[in-house]
C-alpha cells in the first residue's frame, strides 16, 4: 500500500526488526503507507538485551529517508515490532520511548514482540494462534484476554523448526556425511560445499559470525530443494513440521473457534515443508480452522499503529508482548 491524497499531517513510524535486520514505513491512518526501507543489518543483542542505541542507528537514516516521500508534519506514533522482545526488551523498554521522542517527536509507543506483531498483521484481532517462522520461529496465541507463547528461544536454546534451525540440521547432516557418521547425506554435503565452500572451513567461517542465525537460516532452502529425492533432507523437514506443531497446540486456544495461521519467510519454501505441517496441524488441532494470513509482521506493525493513532487498540496489553508508552498527563 502506498500514500495517497496530498497534505500533512500526523503520522505514524511502523518498524519489525528480526534476524534479517529491519523493515521501516512511514504512514498516516487513512492514506497508507510509504514502500518499504530496509537495513540488513540485525539490531545487537548484549548484556542488557536487544541494544537501543544500535536500533537507533540503523533506524534514523531509514526513517530520515522516508520523510520527504510521506510528507507528514510530525511523527506522532511509533510502534517496533522486535524479536526478542519477550524475554530480551528491558533495554528498549527503558530507554527506546524517549530516543524515539528525542528524534523524531514521538510521544506514543509501542513496543511489541514480533509474535504479536506476526499474529496481528496474520488474524487481526480474532482469538486462535499463529506460527511465525523466518530465520527463527514462534508461536503465539490469545484469547483476546491474553497471550500465550511457545518457543521463541533464540536460535542457540530453540527457536526449533525455523530456518535456523533447518539450515542448521542440515549442515550436521552434511558434516555427518564428510565424515562418514550415520545419518548423513550426500546431497545435503554437496549443497553446503556449494555454499560455504569446503565444510572443514565452515566452523572458521560461521563461528565469528554475528549474524550467525541468518548464515544458518540461509541453507534452509537446499535442505528443502533436496527433500524430495534425499530421504534425510525430507527427514530433517518432518520434524521441523512437528516442532511447529507442538508450539502452535501449546499456545491456540482450547474452546471456542480458533484459527491458525502461517506466516514468515520460511513457508515459501513450499510443499516440501508445507505438505507435512499441514497433517501436523490436523492431528494435533482438529478444531481450529486453518486460514491464510492476512499479511505478515510489518502489516501488523502498521496495524497497531492506526489502531493507537485512533484509540481503538482491542488487543491484550503485556509488558513482555505489548508495551504502550502514551504522553503523560500533566
Amino acid at each position: 500500500m502506498s500514500l495517497n491524497g496530498t497534505g500533512a499531517g500526523d503520522g505514524f513510524l511502523a518498524v519489525d526488526s528480526g534476524g534479517s535486520g529491519l523493515r521501516v514505513v512511514i504512514g498516516v491512518p487513512g492514506r497508507g503507507t510509504t514502500a518499504p526501507r530496509t537495513s540488513r543489518v540485525p539490531v545487537r543483542t548484549g548484556p542488557r538485551g536487544i541494544d537501543p542505541g544500535h536500533l537507533m542507528e540503523q533506524l534514523v537514516p531509514l526513517v530520515r529517508a522516508l520523510e520527504p516521500e510521506a510528507g507528514v508534519s510530525r511523527l506522532g506514533t511509533a510502534v517496533v515490532g522486535a524479536a526478542g522482545m519477550a524475554t530480551l526488551g528491558d533495554a528498549l523498554r527503558a530507554e527506546l520511548p524517549t530516543a524515539l521522542e528525542r528524534e523524531f517527536g514521538v510521544r506514543t509507543v509501542a513496543l511489541v514482540a514480533d509474535a504479536v506483531t506476526a499474529y496481528t498483521g496474520a488474524l487481526g484481532p480474532r482469538p486462535g494462534a499463529v506460527v511465525a517462522a523466518g530465520t527463527g520461529l514462534v508461536a503465539i496465541g490469545t484469547d483476546l484476554t491474553s497471550w500465550r507463547r511457545a518457543d521463541g528461544w533464540g536460535h542457540l536454546l530453540g527457536d526449533c523448526g525455523g530456518g535456523a534451525w533447518i539450515g542448521r540440521a542440515g549442515l550436521e547432516a552434511a558434516l555427518r556425511a564428510h565424515d562418514g557418521r550415520p545419518g548423513g547425506s550426500a546431497a545435503l554435503l554437496a549443497r553446503a560445499e556449494e555454499s560455504f565452500g569446503p565444510v572443514r572451513e565452515l566452523p572458521g567461517r560461521l563461528y565469528p559470525r554475528a549474524d550467525r542465525p541468518a548464515v544458518l537460516a540461509s541453507f534452509a532452502p537446499r535442505v528443502a530443494d533436496c527433500a524430495e529425492s534425499d530421504p534425510v533432507a525430507r527427514g530433517i523437514l518432518r520434524e521441523a513440521a512437528r516442532h511447529m506443531a507442538d508450539s502452535a497446540a501449546a499456545v491456540c486456544p482450547a474452546e471456542g473457534q480458533a484459527h491458525v495461521s502461517l506466516t514468515g519467510g520460511l513457508f515459501r519454501m513450499g510443499a516440501a515443508l508445507l505438505v507435512p505441517l499441514e497433517e501436523e496441524l490436523e492431528r494435533r488441532l482438529p478444531h481450529a480452522r486453518r486460514v491464510p494470513a492476512a499479511g505478515g509482521p510489518l502489516d501488523g506493525s502498521v496495524q497497531i499503529a492506526t489502531e493507537l493513532a485512533h484509540n481503538a487498540l482491542d488487543l491484550p496489553h503485556d509488558e513482555a508482548m505489548l508495551y504502550v508508552v502514551t504522553p503523560k498527563r500533566g
